[in-house]
């Protein structure tokens, strides 16, 4: 399906459908999903029908029917490029050295 067709509320619409389908491929009734997720019968029923929802109520629902894994395609996790991560190991200090004359005393510890 290419997503970026769709206005916002056909997205919902779909995306309420597919909640609906997923709900009645467990066999389980509105108001058996509504009391699990903690929202109320009517909420899940205009959720199915496209209504825009909170993302808590819709993770709620996510949950509640056991599908949160599709909130993977979602998360990003911020990658080093390999350049970057070798400059920076090129910064880290790799060896210590006895302290100079100019160096400041180290501070003992506090009494606490």
């Amino acid at each position: 399906m290419d997503w970026y067709t769709l206005s916002d509320l056909a997205i919902l619409r779909e995306l309420g459908s597919s909640l609906r389908q997923v709900r009645l491929n467990r066999n389980q009734s509105q108001q058996a999903v509504a009391d699990a997720a903690g929202i109320d019968r009517a909420t899940l029923s205009q959720i199915e029908h496209g209504r825009p929802t909170s993302l808590l109520t819709f993770v709620q629902l996510l949950r509640t029917l056991e599908q949160l894994e599709l909130l993977n395609a979602l998360v990003t996790k911020a990658e080093i490029s390999p350049l970057t991560l070798a400059r920076l190991a090129k910064k880290q200090r790799r060896n210590a050295y006895p302290p100079t004359a100019d160096t400041p005393p180290t501070p003992p510890p506090a009494e606490w």
